[in-house]
């Protein structure tokens, strides 16, 4: 179940899936995933296929996390990344495995506490984690290379498009009504309201972005 062997057939499904960026699906082989969810579910964490974690929340699927960390960062280099929606901590710690710094914001505490406790076990010594609202961004590190949000929004989260850096580029799934879908904004040079590019990437299916904490 945890064995390299069964990390790399994940791997290859990943690359019969279309995805080829190197480094993110190394990650992911890298990364053992049945650490990041119940240890009655252990046995599935190798599917693809996202899995529950409590509180109505999910551990998304390997090929959507590699899917979006792949979006966010093959426009060129991210030093630093705010993940909005901690989760399990499994977005967190393949983002680690790639950027300088990653700061990650969850609003349900007893998720940001487990978050906590398995990337410290990992030994993961980039990561910033804090319980709160992660619709309004963390303002004290910002501005970031990009954001990685994990729940979607009903439209482009204004404060959070604001704390982007000049060419900076958010990836995150948005309810247009008829369904989700991945959306990656890239911030122009200049910042102004209009000098963002939207580009949409593919349906996705994930649970709404929601304020304030619980």
């Amino acid at each position: 179940m945890t064995s390299l062997r069964t990390r790399e057939r994940l791997a290859q499904r990943l690359l019969a899936a279309g995805l080829e960026d190197d480094a993110v699906i190394e990650a992911l082989r890298q990364l053992p995933r049945h650490l990041f969810v119940e240890e009655a579910l252990a046995s599935r964490a190798y599917e693809d296929s996202s899995l529950p974690i409590g509180w109505g929340q999910t551990i998304s699927q390997p090929y959507m996390v590699a899917r979006m960390t792949q979006a966010l960062l093959e426009a060129g280099p991210v030093q630093t990344v705010l993940e909005v929606g901690t989760g399990s901590g499994y977005q967190t710690a393949v983002l680690a495995a790639l950027v300088r710094r990653v700061y990650s914001v969850e609003r349900i505490s007893s998720l940001q506490a487990r978050a906590e406790q398995r990337l410290r076990a990992l030994k993961l010594r980039n990561v910033r984690l804090r319980y709160g609202d992660g619709s309004t961004g963390w303002t004290e590190y910002a501005p970031f290379d990009g954001i990685l949000v994990t729940a979607a929004a009903s439209g482009i989260p204004r404060r959070l498009a604001e704390q982007l850096a000049p060419g900076g580029r958010m990836v995150l799934p948005i309810d247009c009504g008829r369904g989700q879908v991945l959306v990656r904004l890239v911030k122009k040079r200049g910042g102004q309201r209009s000098g963002y590019q939207h580009e949409v990437l593919e349906p996705v299916t994930f649970v709404p972005l929601l304020g304030g904490v619980a």
